[in-house]
């Protein structure tokens, strides 16, 4: 909602604070999703002040209502309240970092001032469901393939990328380059693919094609999980030219709970 103020322009909306930057003496530059303006960076003026009220509304991973003010070169935060704060996701250093995983992933692929609904949404209730105790490696694997999918980046598992024949359950292989699968026939003997098991290709073409309430039911091993994340993590890091930062803190928290086990 625009509103006049002299020459001042305000609207509101409500945002997921995906990361901040420290800014100035006192300021902090604040990324948000949002379902009306897509990606959004923001400057909230005086946060790191001791006495600022908006500081504990604008932390990473709260679902918070602004009230903003046009700016010349980042919009102005006026207002910041609250609406939820994912609590279990601050205390819980592996819940945490399953929490950067998607804030990150929405920061690198979404689009800055293009509304973008689904993708909030998407977001939101992943970081619910998150702090709600939902199995986080199976929510996490199910929330990259969803956003791939929303955001234009799909891997084909349904038809061979060179062939174009439908797929068959069956051993296969993936190519990153060419965005998807290969039939056994055209993937033998390439150079540009990595063996996709049976059971790898068919956890990620349910993950990909079923509703979250069918995905939570899965009873599925945690390495089976692992070998679909390696193969997301090098898809994502292809199309990002770049991997991801909270992917490599996640390998090596799981690496620390293979060792205490």
């Amino acid at each position: 909602m625009m509103q006049a103020r002299g020459r001042i322009r305000l609207y509101r909306t409500e945002g997921i604070v995906l990361r901040h930057l420290e800014y100035g003496e006192a300021d902090r530059i604040v990324t948000m999703c949002t379902p009306d303006l897509g990606k959004v960076r923001v400057l909230a003026k005086g946060v790191r002040k001791p006495t600022s009220r908006k500081a504990g509304h604008l932390e990473p991973f709260t679902r918070v209502e602004v009230l903003l003010a046009k700016g010349h070169t980042w919009d102005i935060v006026t207002q910041a309240e609250a609406v939820q704060v994912f609590i279990r996701l601050r205390e819980d250093l592996r819940l945490l970092a399953y929490a950067a995983h998607m804030a990150e992933m929405v920061d690198r692929f979404g689009s800055e001032g293009e509304a973008d609904a689904p993708l909030y949404q998407l977001l939101s209730l992943s970081l619910s469901r998150l702090d709600a105790g939902d199995r986080p490696d199976l929510l996490t694997r199910f929330f990259d393939l969803h956003l791939l999918s929303l955001e234009g980046y799909q891997p084909e598992l349904f038809r061979c990328v060179v062939c174009g024949k439908e797929l068959t359950p069956a051993d296969s292989f993936f190519s990153v380059e060419r965005g998807g699968v290969l039939c056994p026939e055209c993937g033998q003997g390439r150079d540009d693919v990595v063996p996709l098991p049976l059971g790898t290709f068919k956890l990620l073409r349910f993950l990909q094609r079923r509703e979250y309430n069918e995905v939570k039911a899965l009873d599925v091993r945690s390495s089976s999980l692992e070998a679909v994340g390696r193969l997301l993590d090098r898809y994502i890091a292809y199309h990002l030219e770049s991997g991801l930062r909270s992917a490599k803190f996640l390998r090596q928290l799981q690496a620390q709970t293979d060792r205490s086990r």
